[in-house]
C-alpha cells in the first residue's frame, strides 16, 4: 500500500501513522459490516397503532398526519426524537447542534428515505425554533399526546425500574430522550426496523452513549485533533454568533 509522506516527519511518526492507518481501515470495514448486519435484521414488530402527529400543512396551518402517511411512496422513514418537550424552556443543546448539521443533509436524505424530527411540543413552537436556527430542510412533527414517544422511547416513561436505577432516576421522574427510529412498510403494515438503542445502553467510563456519532460531524472533527473531545459539550449559542 502506498504511504504518504509529509514535510519533516520522522520515521517514528510514519511508522506510528502507518499502524494507525491499518486500524482506521479495519474500523471502516467494521462499520460496513455492522451496517450490513443492521440492514439484514428480520422484520421488526408491527406498530401497535397508526400514531397521529401534527405538522404544518400546505396552507401553513397545523394539520394531523398519521404515521402511515409519512412514507410518501418510499419503503422506509427515519424519525428522530428531539429533546424539546413542552416542559423545557429551551431544547437540548446536544440535539440542537446535531440538527444544525443534519439540516444540510436532510434534503439529500429525503431523496431515499424521508426524515422527520419529532418532539413533544406544539408544532408552531417547533417551527419557530427551526426558523430561529435557520433549518430550512428539516420536517417537524409534534407528538403532544406522547403516545409515539412513549412506545418508541422518545421519553423515559416505559423504562423498567432497573433501567431507572441505572440512570439515577427518581421514582416517577421522566424526561424526553434522544433516539432515532426507522420504520418500514410491509404491504399495508408498518413495522419497526431499528432504533439507536445505545441512547439507553450503558456507557463506558468517560464516554457519552455516542448513539448518534455516525451522523454527527462535530465529534468526528474533534476526534481528528490531538486534544480530542475533552469535556466539550456544545451550547445553543456562542458569543457573537447571533444564534438562538
Amino acid at each position: 500500500m502506498q504511504q504518504l509522506s509529509f514535510p519533516n516527519e520522522s520515521a517514528a511518526y510514519r511508522d506510528a501513522r502507518a499502524a494507525l492507518l491499518d486500524a482506521e481501515i479495519d474500523l471502516r470495514r467494521r462499520i460496513e459490516a455492522v451496517a450490513a448486519q443492521r440492514r439484514a435484521l428480520p422484520p421488526g414488530g408491527a406498530v401497535p397503532e397508526d400514531y397521529v402527529f401534527e405538522r404544518i400543512g400546505v396552507h401553513h396551518r397545523p394539520e394531523p398526519v398519521k404515521l402511515s402517511q409519512l412514507f410518501g411512496g418510499f419503503p422506509s422513514i427515519i424519525l428522530y426524537s428531539f429533546m424539546f418537550g413542552a416542559e423545557r424552556d429551551n431544547p437540548c443543546p446536544g440535539c440542537t447542534h446535531m440538527l444544525d448539521a443534519i439540516d444540510g443533509s436532510a434534503r439529500h436524505v429525503g431523496q431515499r428515505a424521508p426524515l422527520y424530527i419529532v418532539a413533544k411540543s406544539p408544532v408552531a413552537r417547533l417551527e419557530a425554533w427551526a426558523k430561529d436556527r435557520r433549518w430550512p430542510h428539516l420536517a417537524f412533527l409534534s407528538d403532544v399526546e406522547g403516545r409515539y414517544s412513549a412506545d418508541y422511547y422518545g421519553d423515559t416513561s416505559k423504562l423498567t425500574a432497573a433501567k431507572r436505577a441505572e440512570r439515577g432516576m427518581a421514582e416517577g421522574e421522566d424526561w424526553d430522550e434522544t433516539i432515532f427510529n426507522v420504520f418500514q412498510k410491509d404491504g399495508d403494515t408498518v413495522r419497526h426496523h431499528w432504533a439507536s438503542e445505545m441512547s439507553y445502553g450503558p456507557s463506558d467510563p468517560g464516554e457519552h452513549h455516542r448513539a448518534g456519532d455516525l451522523v454527527d460531524p462535530l465529534w468526528g472533527l474533534l476526534d481528528m485533533t490531538p486534544e480530542g473531545r475533552g469535556n466539550f459539550f456544545p451550547s445553543l449559542s456562542y458569543a457573537g454568533d447571533g444564534r438562538g
